[in-house]
């Protein structure tokens, strides 16, 4: 290591030590001279001493480090505990931070200083979020802490121990990919309870929606609705969000798509831009609409009292039945052949839409307006029409979840807004169009 570097290094781990003793000695700042253990200059003076100890044990022996760092500890955790007696204080949280400072020290001169800097920085900021942490702490309730712990069970203890391969005779099923799915709607659920109970009902259920809708649509929906069963007052906010669930999931469609394969672009953003408009107004006109409006209450706008954050048995049950389309799609594709690609989109259509959207972008024809030409085994415009029937199918199964799980209320709104949106979907894919604009879906037939 050469001088420069080095001074570098120091340089480094001096400024974690200003960094963490800024905070500590701000928030200490009302003690006087002598009443606290560490401020600004010891804490910088611990960062220095752990760079020093580094560089030492760097030059000699790395075995030099650890009696430097025990001394270091035992004289901090001793002034540590004298502050303590004298204020009736029992707090680790400086001793932590002290002996952390002097260990990023020394490792600025021994490891990465990316890595050092980076976990400095987050120490600060979790020093300095001691009261919205506490306070955040205080009003967390029990069934919270579990939906957190079963999250983390599910993602981290059972998921890497189930098989990351296709286990079936047909090559379908990958346990793995179902219970990750089963993951993201047991989050997706777990995420709009929060967002609700943390900035209000609507403008959490439209972030819910948003963040629900850029990973799966129909999650959404299940959540949502499930929320519509004990809350029916609340069904015209609840629809909202689904419908704006269902306009990511357009848009999601088209940006797929067109990444893969730029031909299907104005063949899909044409109808779906256009049902996408009458989905965001609809959504948006539920969710901000004026108190009272369209209630038999007339009164303020309802809200959402949830009780159960985390619905793993729902989640389970939705990865089943996904599952379970995703075979019959294989199978029917299997024995039926490349006739099936319809009827295997309306399949696929009914629970998701992502699987079918990035099969037909990469088979698909790239510019052909035929069945099969063009450079891939279908037409383009068979994948477009495969593409736009698997979403249409996809947001009448919505109505039928909304209406299912969350009541016939529920129903009503999102199947009246979905149907308006499908109908100007079709129009728009069929409707004759301008041919110097290229391929467009007014171009498209009615497969016979």
């Amino acid at each position: 290591m050469s001088e420069l570097e080095l001074f570098h290094r120091l340089g480094v781990a001096l400024a974690i030590g200003l960094l963490i003793g800024l905070e500590r000695g701000w928030q200490q700042r009302a003690a006087g001279e002598g009443e606290r253990t560490a401020g600004l200059r010891t804490f910088a003076l611990t960062g220095l001493m752990g760079g020093v100890s580094g560089a030492i044990a760097a030059a000699t022996s790395p075995l030099l480090l650890a009696p430097a760092l025990i001394v270091f500890a035992a004289a901090f955790i001793l002034f540590s505990w004298r502050e303590a007696v004298a204020k009736g204080d029992l707090g680790a949280t400086t001793v932590v931070a002290g002996l952390l400072t002097f260990l990023l020290g020394a490792y600025a001169i021994l490891g990465d200083l990316t890595v050092a800097i980076a976990i400095a920085v987050a120490m600060a900021v979790l020093l300095a979020l001691k009261k919205p942490l506490h306070s955040w702490l205080e009003k967390v309730t029990w069934p919270e802490v579990r939906a957190v712990l079963i999250l983390l069970a599910m993602s981290f203890l059972l998921l890497p121990l189930l098989p990351d391969h296709k286990i079936d005779p047909w090559q379908t099923i990958n346990p793995a990919e179902i219970w990750l799915l089963a993951i993201l709607i047991a989050g997706l659920s777990f995420v709009g309870y929060i967002a609700v109970k943390l900035i209000g009902d609507q403008a959490g259920l439209a972030i819910a929606a948003v963040a629900g809708g850029l990973t799966s649509s129909t999650a959404t929906t299940v959540s949502f609705a499930r929320w519509g069963k004990a809350h029916e007052d609340a069904a015209p906010l609840l629809a909202g969000g689904i419908l704006i669930a269902g306009l990511i999931m357009m848009i999601r469609v088209v940006v797929i798509a067109g990444a893969l394969n730029p031909s299907l672009i104005l063949g899909l953003a044409v109808p779906l831009g256009a049902a996408g408009l009458v989905m965001a107004a609809a959504g948006l006109f539920l969710i901000l609409r004026p108190a009272g409006l369209g209630d038999e209450s007339g009164g303020a706008p309802p809200k959402l009292e949830l009780k159960n954050p985390l619905d793993l048995g729902m989640a389970l049950k939705m990865a089943a039945l996904i599952a379970s389309i995703m075979l019959i799609s294989e199978l029917a594709t299997t024995y039926i052949g490349t006739h099936a690609i319809y009827p295997v989109a309306a399949i696929s259509g009914v629970v998701d839409v992502d699987a079918l959207t990035l099969s037909m972008a990469r088979i698909g024809g790239r510019g052909d307006q035929g069945g099969g030409s063009g450079g891939g085994q279908i037409g383009a415009e068979a994948a477009i029409i495969a593409i736009l029937l698997a979403v249409g199918v996809n947001t009448a199964a919505k109505t039928v979840m909304a209406a299912g799980l969350g009541g016939k209320r529920l129903g009503l709104y999102v199947g009246g807004a979905s149907a308006i949106a499908l109908i100007v979907m079709v129009l728009m894919a069929f409707i004759p169009m301008p041919k110097d604009l290229g391929f467009l879906p007014g171009l498209l037939k009615i497969p016979e």
